[in-house]
């Protein structure tokens, strides 16, 4: 196929999804099929041509297409890289999607429904975790977004997924603001991180205490403390070159994350107002507070 027969050719949209076993990848797929992504799980790396070709032999070339792929072998990334281009030349639009968790949460998860890991073997489950870390660690780099489901429930996850990938008349940069809280650990997907505990902790107000940052009581608060203005303003204008740069680059999601101590008061106030006041037309805001409630 020459390159003018792809520019004269509609983009399409294709979602692969991949990560760490236990991470939520099944998660992220229910929620795209739920959103009319037409959704194949666990394609091996070597299909991903051959089943786009079966979409557009089917009449679907224009269809939104997910695929949950497994690579924790290594004799599948050569194939998997090759996929990609030959996707592109097809005029599909591949975007790797990453979905990543902490290994203690990953613990977790597999202890709550009792099942070894894939990798596991004969040692420990967290033996398992590391190695498929390992395996998965060039790939988890170069990934278009990353997804970190540490701290979100399931509802949490489905609203990120619905936030990020959007509708048909998507912007071209998602910004996703997400506070967080120091004690419960930093997010394994934040591009850029701030630490608010700078500002003095409403925790220890009995009046404020029970309220939370979306409440106006304890945003007003936060706000009106010395360097909390000039803070917002001065990441609003870093901001600025960066998401021009992004755009330039053809990135599509950016995460930055707001921490305070325990993600309650101080980021949530200060998250909500940086996505308050992040407008332009070619970028949407998502806001998650990741570990509110969590106390």
């Amino acid at each position: 196929m020459s390159q003018a027969d792809v520019a004269d050719q509609p983009t399409k949209q294709l979602l692969i999804v991949t990560g760490m076993s236990g991470a939520g990848r099944s998660t992220v797929a229910n929620v795209l099929e739920d959103r009319g992504w037409y959704v194949i799980d666990n394609l091996p790396p070597q299909m991903l041509v051959p089943m786009a070709e079966l979409l557009e032999d089917d009449g679907q070339a224009t269809a939104r297409f997910a695929a949950v792929v497994d690579v924790r072998s290594r004799a599948f990334f050569t194939d998997f890289r090759d996929g990609l281009d030959r996707l592109r030349d097809h005029g599909w639009r591949p975007t790797v999607v990453f979905v990543d968790a902490t290994d203690e949460s990953l613990v977790r998860r597999f202890e709550s429904v009792r099942r070894p890991h894939p990798l596991q073997g004969d040692g420990r489950m967290l033996d398992g975790i590391l190695r498929e870390r390992e395996m998965l660690r060039d790939l988890r780099s170069n990934a278009d977004l990353l997804i970190d489901t540490s701290g979100l429930n399931v509802h949490q996850l489905t609203a990120k997924v619905q936030e990020l990938v959007g509708g048909d008349e998507r912007p071209e940069l998602r910004i996703a603001v997400m506070s967080f809280g120091f004690k419960y650990g930093i997010p394994l997907d934040a591009d850029l991180v701030f630490d608010m505990r700078f500002l003095p902790n409403p925790f220890w107000n009995p009046e404020l205490r029970p309220f939370s940052g979306k409440d106006k009581v304890v945003s007003d608060f936060v706000l009106a403390q010395p360097g909390a203005a000039e803070f917002v303003e001065r990441v609003l204008a870093l901001l600025e070159p960066m998401t021009a740069g992004y755009l330039r680059e053809g990135r599509s999601y950016v995460t930055l994350a707001v921490g305070c101590t325990g993600g309650k008061h101080r980021s949530v106030a200060i998250a909500e107002e940086l996505a308050r006041r992040i407008d332009a037309p070619q970028i949407g805001t998502l806001v998650v507070h990741r570990d509110l409630g969590r106390e």
